[in-house]
């Protein structure tokens, strides 16, 4: 059963498919009118948790909600960092928790200047001490989460931690040994998010790349036994923990959307434009079971120019955001080098559409 608080009533959701379709839902009465207006002049309207729930649930919210899941430009944006945890699991508890208390007004910077309706806590990296501390500085104003990663075989996780010729040697010749990674790669992140959900997260995002801008980086059938059964058990861990899980991948899913819409996650991000993923067909495919985190094109971010930004963004507001489920994002993060005026300028077009809605 997924379970989580939202204002002002609860909502006992017991299938996240149901919850996706809209037939189980606390009174959402108190809301007001569901209509998109300004993100400046409807701050306090609905928070972000409300905003982010709502679209979730595929209803409208008062504006499609907004967060980005990592922002790396930190001092050029703030003109000060997070402090350096590189050492941060090894220092004592205290020298941790005062660590922790530098990086709050961090994200609250973050937060407050960007309008974000979430956060995914990722600095330090999926912990557990980080997200309640997150959760207090800010309480049910957003909603508070974590990524987790790797949690399945992956292009990161081949790269990083093993090797392809030895992978490639073992899916045609040992995949018994795959399948046996893959139950530790589960356990593990189990643990995890048991971890992450009694700090209090409402979400889990599980980021794990599995596909090029050509497609999966196996065959979709190879996708289906052993990717899908070992990342649906995660999806469904996180929902009996009453948290809400999402999922990510860059690349080209076309031909394994189906695998992901069979996990019953709540929310998939990126929907990689530069990989073909058109995101007026993946809705088309998935409205009403898997919301859409997206997916403003992030080399145009990088690159420009505003014309082609403004393109980008109003290709994904006006044929992913009517009808709810779909979390404006980028399609990526806010990577180091990306030049801040141009995030400004993605989020001036969508005050500007969000105004025009209201």
């Amino acid at each position: 059963m997924i379970a989580y608080l939202e204002a002002p009533a609860k909502a006992n959701i017991r299938d996240w498919p149901t919850l996706a379709a809209g037939r189980q839902l606390g009174d959402d009465s108190a809301f007001g009118p569901a209509r998109m207006t300004s993100p400046e002049a409807h701050r306090d309207q609905m928070t972000g948790k409300q905003r982010m729930l709502k679209a979730l649930r595929f209803e409208q919210p008062d504006r499609p909600p907004h967060w980005v899941s990592l922002f790396a430009p930190v001092l050029e944006a703030f003109g000060r960092d997070f402090p350096d945890l590189t050492d941060y699991s090894k220092t004592s508890p205290r020298r941790r928790k005062e660590l922790l208390a530098d990086c709050m007004p961090i994200y609250r910077l973050i937060v407050d200047r960007y309008r974000w309706d979430a956060l995914a806590v990722w600095n330090p990296w999926c912990d557990a001490d980080a997200v309640a501390a997150a959760k207090q500085e800010f309480g049910d104003e957003i909603m508070v989460g974590a990524m987790h990663g790797p949690n399945i075989w992956s292009i990161d996780h081949i790269s990083v931690d093993c090797d392809w010729m030895q992978f490639a040697v073992d899916l045609a010749e040992n995949p018994a040994k795959l399948h046996d990674h893959a139950e530790e790669l589960v356990q593990k992140a189990e643990r995890d998010i048991d971890a992450i959900a009694d700090a209090g997260a409402d979400f889990v995002l599980l980021v794990d790349d599995v596909a090029y801008n050509a497609g999966p980086f196996i065959s979709p059938p190879q996708f289906a036994e052993l990717i899908t059964p070992y990342l649906r058990r995660e999806v469904q861990h996180i929902a009996s923990r009453g948290v809400i899980p999402m999922v990510h991948s860059d690349g080209d899913l076309t031909s394994v959307l189906d695998e992901y819409l069979s996990l019953g996650a709540a929310c998939l991000h990126s929907i990689d434009p530069m990989a073909g993923m058109d995101i007026a067909e993946v809705k088309r495919r998935t409205h009403g079971r898997m919301a859409l985190m997206g997916n403003v094109q992030c080399d145009l971010l990088q690159n420009g120019p505003r014309e082609a930004i403004r393109r980008s963004v109003l290709y994904c507001l006006e044929n992913a955001a009517p009808g709810g489920g779909l979390i404006f994002s980028t399609s990526n993060t806010i990577f180091p080098g990306m030049p801040l005026e141009n995030y400004d300028y993605m989020l001036e077009v969508f005050d500007e559409y969000c105004r025009q809605q209201s």
